[in-house]
């Protein structure tokens, strides 16, 4: 057992959950064995706390790093500045650049807010959403956070979030009197989102994802604009997850489909804390008609790193190469599914691709998995989010170190016994809590 995970028994201690996200524990990956901890990263390497070098082929610090852990132009400008002081009593400048930037290339959009993390991106844009349209209720599709007004869907007797974000989440400590006001609709699914609209009156905001497992199916997001628009509702983009991927902006571009707000975060300041809500004037200025303030989306770390992050991704057309990559990952796992007949499902945005064993034993294999990429040094399991440092060899040394894994797969489908190949437990596959 590994610094890492000496240190991780500790955490589980002191922090209630071990890590401060979900999507970080170790459990999710490869229980009482996955590194938890890095001293450094650079490019697509980690290395944890054990000086062990290993090749990220997994999630790249949940897709917020396109180009690279510690990429020298983003921290080099982020150094700068911090030189100059990243607090004081007056403004940072580049809080009015980053938010000119973002409205020229968002042409729909007027007026800027920024924050530093998805959950308050999305409660901010809730916030001026309803003070917008004056009503309470909210219609959602997709992963939205953490806060009360998103969990509050899992109020009642149904599992409304369940296939939204996480099975057996239990919405404790969120108001029971919020229940209904939060109701979910599934993807391509536009007769739900009408049926909303037909039993609540007070339904005055729509908040989905453009995309996430697959695109739009019949027209689908024209024709939740026309309902937003014959209702008079606000419609959110939720593009945290998939701003700066396929296109230079929000996936709702490929589409032509305007919102009235749409948000930014995770690839926008390549690992720095920055999160944007962008918007139509007539909805924005209703921010001023309540209370969104907090002193530290003031600092200035946040903005200097988006800032030379938009500079970088632009002059690159970044979007394009994490594409490509995912591309060539997902044709590189067919391949190899073909050559061992083993029957995956590949989902997900090219940049964010992942796929999935169609096993009854998939988390047990799918935990194999990261185990033996892991004696090989590679960070692996059933994702990979692509940044722009994943060159060719990367991807070739990965694909070969995961071919005799499939391989011995296959053989489990065909009767071996997985369970007698894992060291240890199976990693989680949903919310579980460490009791």
């Amino acid at each position: 057992m590994g610094k890492g995970q000496e240190l991780y028994k500790k955490a589980k201690n002191l922090i209630p959950g071990g890590t401060m996200l979900l999507s970080k524990r170790p459990e999710m990956f490869l229980p009482e064995k996955w590194p938890a901890y890095y001293s450094k990263a650079k490019g697509c390497s980690v290395w944890d706390l054990d000086g062990n070098e290993y090749l990220d082929m997994s999630i790249m610090a949940i897709g917020t790093n396109t180009l690279g852990y510690a990429n020298d132009e983003v921290d080099n400008a982020v150094i700068n500045n911090i030189r100059n002081s990243n607090m004081a009593t007056l403004n940072c400048p580049e809080e009015v650049a980053l938010a000119e930037k973002l409205v020229e290339i968002n042409p729909w959009a007027d007026m800027v807010r920024l924050a530093r993390s998805g959950g308050e991106a999305n409660s901010i844009a809730i916030r001026i959403a309803r003070a917008a349209s004056g009503k309470d209720q909210v219609a959602i599709c997709g992963y939205h956070g953490w806060h009360d007004w998103y969990l509050s869907a899992n109020l009642g007797d149904d599992e409304n979030l369940a296939g939204h974000l996480l099975p057996g989440l239990d919405p404790t400590g969120v108001p029971k009197n919020l229940k209904g006001s939060v109701l979910p609709f599934n993807y391509n699914k536009i007769e739900e989102l009408e049926n909303l609209f037909a039993k609540h009156p007070d339904l005055g905001v729509i908040k989905m994802e453009v995309s996430r497992n697959k695109g739009p199916e019949d027209n689908f997001l024209q024709k939740v604009r026309a309902l937003a628009d014959k209702h008079n509702a606000v419609l959110i983009f939720d593009e945290c997850t998939s701003g700066f991927r396929q296109t230079f902006g929000g996936l709702h571009k490929m589409y032509g489909v305007e919102p009235d707000i749409a948000m930014y975060g995770k690839a926008l300041g390549n690992g720095f804390g920055i999160t944007a809500i962008v918007g139509r004037k007539q909805v924005m200025e209703a921010a001023q008609k309540t209370f969104i303030s907090s002193t530290f989306w003031t600092e200035r770390v946040g903005p200097t790193a988006a800032l030379k992050t938009l500079e970088i991704m632009e002059r690159i057309k970044s979007w394009e190469i994490i594409t490509n990559i995912g591309n060539s990952i997902a044709q590189g796992w067919k391949t190899l599914a073909d050559k061992h007949h083993l029957d995956i499902n590949i989902s997900g945005l090219p940049a964010l691709i992942t796929f999935s064993f169609n096993s009854t034993n998939a988390l047990a294999y799918k935990t194999y998995l990261t185990q033996e990429m892991l004696k090989k040094n590679i960070l692996a399991s059933t994702g990979v989010y692509s940044c722009i440092d994943h060159k060719p060899e990367y991807i070739e040394r990965y694909f070969n170190e995961l071919d005799p894994v499939f391989a011995t797969i296959k053989k489990c489908e065909e009767g071996k016994n997985i369970m007698e190949l894992l060291e240890g437990p199976i990693c989680h596959g949903g919310f579980k809590r460490l009791n």
